[in-house]
């Protein structure tokens, strides 16, 4: 498979580069294919622009300032996201991503009578989020209900992806966590990732 792996996060030495690199390692070790895209490394500008905004249901939709993250996603059999849990929410950069690169005619199509939206990755398979979070997992999951994995199964992989396989991996309470934590969890990222 040929996997685009999205990183999200400002640190070069962050422990979300050390997933991404776990990740990476396990996946070419299996024969896999890696584009790694770390968006704060290729300066990605999250910000929705008038003209992309006011153009949203022109056909055909202009991807133009994003054309070459576009064709990654399109020569992509999966998608894997790797990112830090920020405000129970996406990173700004990765919002952005989404905003700017799942558009219209890319992501999916907006039916001509209006309503609904139609997936159009259908190249993509498989969608992973490698997280982490500084809150507990009690807190994530029965205080807030899980918004980032509610927003990522229901939302951009059941809107944009037929019958996409989801997966979703966290490391809770980061900012407490010991070192033998950390390196058993990229042990637990290097196990899950080598099934695929």
């Amino acid at each position: 498979m040929r996997i685009l792996i999205v990183i999200a996060h400002p640190l070069a030495d962050s422990f979300t580069a050390s997933v991404a690199a776990t990740a990476k390692v396990a996946l070419e070790r299996n024969g896999h294919s890696v584009d790694l895209l770390d968006l704060y490394v290729e300066d990605f500008d999250p910000r929705l622009n008038e003209r992309e905004r006011s153009g949203y249901f022109d056909i055909p939709y202009d991807t133009t300032a994003v054309d070459g993250i576009v064709a990654r996603l399109r020569a992509a059999d999966g998608l894997i996201l790797v990112f830090p849990q920020w405000w129970f929410n996406f990173p700004a950069i990765l919002k952005g991503f989404f905003d700017r690169v799942f558009a219209p005619g890319v992501a999916f199509d907006h039916e001509r009578s209006g309503g609904r939206i139609l997936p159009r990755l259908t190249n993509i398979r498989l969608l992973w989020a490698l997280t982490t979070t500084g809150s507990p997992w009690w807190v994530v999951q029965f205080y807030m209900g899980n918004p980032v994995r509610r927003l990522l199964k229901r939302g951009i992989a059941a809107f944009c992806a037929k019958d996409v396989s989801f997966r979703m991996i966290s490391l809770h309470d980061m900012d407490r966590v010991t070192a033998e934590q950390r390196k058993a969890h990229l042990a637990r990222i290097e196990k899950a990732v080598a099934r695929i």
